[in-house]
């Protein structure tokens, strides 16, 4: 498999920062990285991956089931996460979810048709104290009103 002369240099930082025999400490970063260069966790990734940290695929396959944040289908250009749990959840963040449902027309891990915008609803963000709480790729937006969802949707949809 073939990556960015970028990806490859920090694979190798990865892979070396570990101690001999814990490389595969690496898989989840490397999975992470290269998810955001190709899209998504394809097969012939899990397989590359596994090769390069010493594990079986099955392995990769593993971890790929218990990360939330690993994906299988490609994402959104943005991908908006929605924290409905218990403190975003009674400040408003189920209305949040569901308004944002509505506006774009699509749900749980789904894209826009023109690949734009993904929506996820996620469990936790670790922004309890500033719920409800939403995140744009690696940008928070904390204390979210409804209002400030609209606009925050129209402007990546602006943003081609």
């Amino acid at each position: 498999m073939t990556f960015s002369p970028e990806l490859e240099a920090k694979f190798a930082r990865l892979l070396t920062s570990y101690p001999p025999g814990r490389q595969r400490s690496a898989m989840v970063p490397m999975l992470l990285y290269a998810q955001d260069e190709i899209g998504s966790i394809t097969q012939e990734l899990v397989e590359e991956v596994a090769r390069r940290v010493g594990v079986t695929p099955m392995q990769v396959e593993e971890v790929l089931s218990y990360y939330s944040m690993l994906h299988r289908k490609p994402l959104g250009k943005y991908h908006v996460q929605i924290c409905t749990n218990i403190s975003c959840l009674l400040t408003g963040g189920e209305q949040l979810w569901q308004r944002a449902c509505g506006k774009l027309g699509i749900g749980h891990k789904e894209a826009t048709a023109d690949g734009q915008i993904s929506l996820e609803e996620v469990e936790c963000i670790g922004a309890c104290s500033w719920a409800p709480a939403l995140q744009v790729n690696y940008d928070f937006h904390h204390k979210v009103t409804p209002e400030q969802l609209d606009q925050l949707l129209d402007s990546l949809r602006k943003t081609h």
